[in-house]
């Protein structure tokens, strides 16, 4: 599908408190609220109904479901009940572990908590069957609503629900998160990281537990004592082994969330322990410091207390840090704000967005191994001009995010493996050619390419300015993004798509020549031949004129041009408005025809007659026209063929178009500068 090219012009962080209403009708959550307590109806959402199509997009549900309303569930029914706790989330018959673990995560930050899940719902008396959640999506807050059917089998929710039966608040926020993205199933299979930051507009980190650094414990604890959201995962070396159980009851290929963090005195030590929860609400840790262990046996009342220890089969439990080292693989955490792992220090971030697009064809390179194309991919430029407090290094947050992906699953599509590269600015303006990338080293870069929503790293470089390059890791890959630039210090971002110039030479005017050329004397008998003595010719002719003449110049490949382009050709020339073409209005149009053909060929690299899309950036700038990424790709989706080839009939037919555009243009320029003068001199 084409996407169309997004003005990436940086544009400051969005605000939880202007989330934008997404029904359909164009009315908000109040609104609707209001119209069904005035007919007295319950709400029923047509933009998320409820039927098959909610549920899954690829199969039949495997047993029949039935969409019951909470009051049809249980007798007394409850939005929260007796707070929102960790404990409300257990897993159902859904492969959403990550979504769950970052619920999880959720409750732990009441202020948090209470934006994604208003809190001033319930089932009193002003009851509508209504409910509404508020989620960030690349740089905006979106307010989702939702009527409280859900998906029963013989009486008992499905997928996400309470270990309280009558509490519904958490089985509402993933039927909301569904019609975000699409549909239950389309929640299947995810990270953690990306519903974090769908809870926060936070930026995501993530560790590999085997290579941390030696500081993690300290990384841990800061995290969330600032109210980061953590979760983590153990590695699986097949498909098979997803959510198998190990022996010591930890399960593979499955997100769990980071809870807690503390020391312990055992027997006169202190012991590093970390707090782990599964979300199915059950399946638990059964090493050293689990549940029943005897090391809790040694540990003073007062400490059960602190760290709210009981041993109860609800998916909690805790394990010694060292342990936890061993046995997980991946840690990720979401920051609220950037500098929520960094020192003690409270600093405020700077934050930019760029908003843009991969357009196959005309902006979809592909990484640096594939050279030809790389280039074409959208560049932005960073500006570092202050060093970190009492350093020589600025820091900034890099992280780029493939808008849709998941909501597109039911068109089969999938999550496109993406990174980028940072590489020092040459000094010069507009955008960097395939030559400045075939000689220059990258600067600094994402650690992979991976099939994540979201990569991002932290880097520190000296003061100076940078290219960054986003991209996917094969070309031709089409996708929006999103990408978001975290700074300590005030740093500086633009777009280093072109701006919209033209640089033609002074037109040429028929002239007669006191002698003519050799090429001209051959041209003139042609057109007798062809025309009569009035020597002028109509589009039909012209086609067999050029034709002829394009069939004898050995170096050419390319097919034949077409009756529409030389009735355009006719239109960019005919200065009488007879429809026809004089002579001396051909030797001029042949003059531009062979520096059009020259740059043609200057950019058929393989010599096969036609030109790759990627290269006409490059093929319109030597003919005098620097076009910006989002006309470079209206031409492209025009003009090139599936296999991004462009033919030269149709290269021809471009730049006639852009002539004539670049005539008007002037001649309105000149008009509005008549009219200003005009004011002036009154």
């Amino acid at each position: 599908m084409p996407y169309l090219y997004q003005d990436s012009k940086p544009r400051p962080a969005a605000h939880p408190g202007a989330a934008r209403a997404t029904h359909s009708s164009g009315k908000g959550y109040e609104q609707l609220k209001q119209e069904c307590l005035r007919r007295g109806v319950l709400f029923e959402d047509s933009d998320f109904p409820a039927c098959n199509s909610s549920l899954f997009f690829s199969e039949n549900p495997p047993i029949p479901f039935v969409w019951k309303r909470p009051g049809d569930i249980v007798k007394d029914p409850k939005f929260i009940l007796g707070g929102a706790t960790r404990t409300d989330i257990c897993q159902g018959d859904l492969g959403d572990c990550w979504l769950l673990a970052a619920i999880a995560s959720l409750t732990l930050n009441e202020k948090t908590l209470a934006r994604v899940v208003p809190l001033d719902q319930n089932f009193g008396p002003d009851y509508a069957g209504i409910f509404h959640f508020q989620f960030w999506q690349h740089n905006e807050w979106l307010d989702v609503v939702i009527d409280d059917r859900l998906p029963t089998f013989k009486g008992r929710l499905v997928f996400l629900h309470s270990a309280e039966l009558n509490e519904f608040w958490s089985a509402l926020l993933e039927k909301a998160y569904a019609k975000l993205n699409g549909s239950y199933e389309s929640l299947k299979g995810g990270s953690t990281i990306e519903a974090m930051e769908d809870f926060t507009g936070g930026i995501g980190e993530m560790y590999d537990v085997k290579a941390a650094p030696d500081n993690f414990y300290e990384i841990l604890e800061k995290a969330l004592k600032k109210c980061s959201m953590v979760g983590c995962s153990i590695d699986t070396s097949s498909a098979a082994e997803s959510e198998a159980r190990t022996p010591f009851g930890l399960v593979k290929g499955h997100a769990y969330s980071v809870t807690g963090i503390e020391e312990v005195s055992y027997r006169g030590q202190q012991v590093r322990l970390i707090r782990i929860r599964n979300p199915w609400g059950q399946v638990e840790w059964n090493g050293p410091w689990s549940d029943n262990s005897a090391e809790w046996r040694s540990v003073s009342p007062a400490e059960h207390r602190r760290l709210s220890q009981a041993a109860r089969d609800d998916g909690e439990f805790w394990m010694k840090f060292e342990d936890f080292k061993v046995h997980f693989d991946k840690v990720e955490i979401c920051n609220l704000t950037p500098d929520a792992l960094g020192d003690s220090t409270a600093h405020k971030w700077e934050v930019t967005i760029h908003q843009g697009s991969w357009v196959r064809g005309a902006t979809a390179g592909g990484c640096r191994n594939f050279l030809e194309t790389f280039w074409t991919n959208p560049q932005i430029k960073l500006h570092l001009t202050e060093k970190d407090d009492g350093q020589d290094e600025c820091t900034f947050i890099a992280a780029l995010m493939q808008k849709g992906r998941r909501k597109l699953k039911r068109l089969g599509a999938e999550m496109l493996t993406i990174g980028y590269s940072i590489y020092e600015n040459p000094g010069r303006d507009g955008h960097l050619g395939k030559d400045f990338f075939r000689y220059h080293p990258s600067k600094a870069r994402s650690k992979t390419y991976i099939n994540l929503r979201e990569v991002s790293h932290r880097f520190k470089l000296p003061p100076g300015d940078y290219i960054l390059i986003p991209t996917t890791f094969e070309p031709h890959q089409e996708a929006d993004f999103c990408l978001r630039i975290f700074s300590e210090k005030k740093a500086i971002t633009e777009d280093l798509d072109e701006h919209v110039a033209i640089d033609l030479p002074e037109p040429l005017h028929p002239t007669p020549s006191p002698q003519e050329t050799e090429e001209e004397k051959q041209f003139r008998a042609l057109f007798e031949q062809i025309s009569g003595k009035d020597m002028e010719i109509s589009a039909e002719e012209l086609e067999y004129v050029l034709n002829a003449v394009l069939k004898k110049t050995k170096n050419i490949k390319f097919k034949s041009l077409s009756l529409i382009s030389c009735r355009n050709i006719i239109s960019l020339m005919d200065t009488s408005g007879n429809g026809k073409m004089e002579f001396s209005e051909f030797k001029v149009f042949w003059e531009k025809m062979k520096k059009w053909i020259s740059i043609f060929l200057q950019f058929d690299f393989d010599k096969s007659g036609s030109m790759s899309s990627y290269e006409l950036r490059g093929a319109l700038k030597a003919a005098g026209y620097q076009l910006n990424n989002y006309l470079l790709q209206l031409i492209v989706l025009r003009y090139s063929d599936e296999q991004f080839q462009i033919e030269f009939d149709d290269f021809l037919n471009c730049l006639i178009r852009l002539e004539n555009a670049s005539r008007v243009f002037q001649a309105l320029s000149a008009k509005k500068k008549e009219f200003i003068n005009l004011n002036i001199g009154e």
